[in-house]
């Protein structure tokens, strides 16, 4: 947090991290906000003896293409070599701080267009309503999450369904992780609170706390956080949101993402025996395929799809009021 704070408050054109931090979890959180800076990395390898060819693990498994490596020991020339090769012009970055939308890679609309619509979705009288008709999202990822989160919300419209999300990340990255999904969607994304009612527009997310997020009461159509102790190895865990929405299964529409381990398969699998709709990511689109793998095995999902087509079958089938099909695709 101190560092992300210090990078958008200096905007340098270039961040040198040391390849231990690269390969923590909590990377890929940090890396996803500095994407909204547009600022590149250069990942420090201990040596050049010990320097693999290419970028670290968690660097493969998605776009590289501001991420680079170079050895702390290579020659002073190289290093600024590489320096100047992957810094950015001043003139084309965009900071956060100016509270614009940062260009959205996932969607097609000008940034322009998507601030207006959202500051329209502010003063709809539809921002926070909502029926007994209205259908839930529900939605649960863990590595490899951020930027499929990116992804799927890049389709939502401002008066989306409620949608709930619990993301694991590291401790402390909740509120900034929303700060970035709040800026790249048209959806309005707020940070779980205590207890608030599920409204239209509006997408609460789970993440970097201590604490469940789940449904307190499905017939008030309200969510809050619940005790600490984990689940199925995680707090916040994907198996607690979704277990906890079971009475209203009838009206939810689930979806389990890209992630190590088995959390919210069983979750998932509860979902759908129960009524609603779910749905798992594909491995090939998957950076981990824990979690959707575990789903998939147990029959948790009634569809497997890739990541581009998850967000608009979520919506589709939210907002359908066709008989759900509860057909398998693999």
């Amino acid at each position: 947090m101190n560092t992300y704070n210090e990078v958008e408050a200096q905007l340098p054109r270039a961040v040198l991290i040391a390849d231990c931090l690269a390969e923590l979890p909590e990377f890929e959180v940090m890396h996803a906000l500095f994407s909204t800076l547009d600022i590149r990395w250069l990942v420090v390898k201990a040596s050049i003896s010990t320097l693999r060819p290419g970028p670290p693990k968690y660097i493969l498994s998605r776009s590289s293409a501001d991420l680079f490596t170079i050895a702390a020991d290579a020659p002073e020339e190289d290093i600024l070599r590489q320096l100047l090769s992957l810094t950015r012009t001043v003139a084309s970055r965009v900071p956060a701080a100016s509270k614009t939308f940062a260009p959205n890679i996932f969607s097609s609309r000008p940034p322009a267009m998507r601030s207006e619509a959202k500051e329209d979705a502010v003063l709809t009288p539809a921002i926070g309503h909502t029926t007994s008709q209205d259908q839930v999202i529900l939605i649960g990822s863990s590595t490899g999450g951020v930027d499929a989160l990116l992804s799927i919300l890049s389709h939502f419209p401002s008066d989306c369904p409620p949608t709930l999300i619990v993301q694991h990340t590291g401790a402390g990255f909740g509120e900034s992780l929303v700060g970035l999904l709040d800026r790249q969607c048209r959806a309005r994304v707020e940070l779980a609170s205590e207890t608030s009612v599920l409204r239209t527009g509006v997408v609460t997310i789970g993440a970097g706390t201590r604490r469940h997020l789940v449904m307190r009461d499905c017939r008030d159509r309200t969510c809050g956080l619940d005790h600490d102790k984990p689940v199925s190895g995680h707090v916040p865990s994907v198996d607690m949101l979704f277990h906890s929405a079971i009475p209203m299964a009838g009206k939810v529409v689930a979806a389990l993402l890209t992630g190590m381990g088995r959390d919210g398969a069983e979750g998932l699998k509860a979902l759908r025996d129960a009524g609603a709709f779910t749905i798992a990511q594909d491995e090939q689109s998957s950076v981990v395929y824990g979690m959707p793998r575990a789903a998939a095995e147990m029959d948790a999902a009634q569809k497997v799809l890739p990541l581009d087509r998850i967000g608009p079958v979520l919506l589709q089938t939210a907002t359908s009021k066709l008989p759900r099909s509860r057909e398998m695709l693999r």
